[in-house]
């Protein structure tokens, strides 16, 4: 018997396995990315509330001299840049990386002022919680 149909056989294996395996790992980039989308869209839309379903209780957020830590402190400082009609600036992802695991993630992109110029990039560590929901755990402007 030839070694030909058993070497094939285990390059598809491997094949389908790399590919099931990148699949899996896309779906859930693609998922990050359109909770990242989402959660953008709360500065859009005014919606301080709804910001907060898109970050985790025990998040931490390096946009002070001293970190913040959990909603609490979030909801002290982020509270400004959701006051008046107009939002101060925006963001959209443009890198966004998952962990084989998939359950931690990364996104990034450019944070755009109101009139349209460059403010800097943000980076967010997303974590898939237990309820299967992507949350915000880090986050970090540049």
């Amino acid at each position: 018997m030839s070694r030909l149909p058993v070497t094939l056989f285990a390059f598809l294996a491997l094949a389908l396995c790399t590919a099931t395996g990148a699949r899996a790992e896309n779906d859930a980039a693609a998922e990050v990315r359109a909770r990242e989308v989402a959660f953008a869209r709360t500065m859009a839309d005014r919606d301080f509330d709804a910001f907060f379903d898109f970050i985790s209780a025990e998040a931490v957020f390096f946009s002070d001299p001293e970190p913040l830590r959990g909603h609490d402190e979030i909801r002290r400082v982020w509270s400004r840049y959701y006051e008046g009609p107009d939002a101060p600036f925006s963001w959209a992802p443009d890198t966004v990386v998952v962990l084989e695991s998939g359950r931690l993630a990364l996104s990034s992109g450019p944070v755009t002022t109101a009139d349209g110029q460059s403010a800097g990039r943000f980076n967010s560590v997303w974590r898939k919680d237990d309820d299967g929901v992507w949350r915000v755990v880090f986050d970090k402007g540049s």
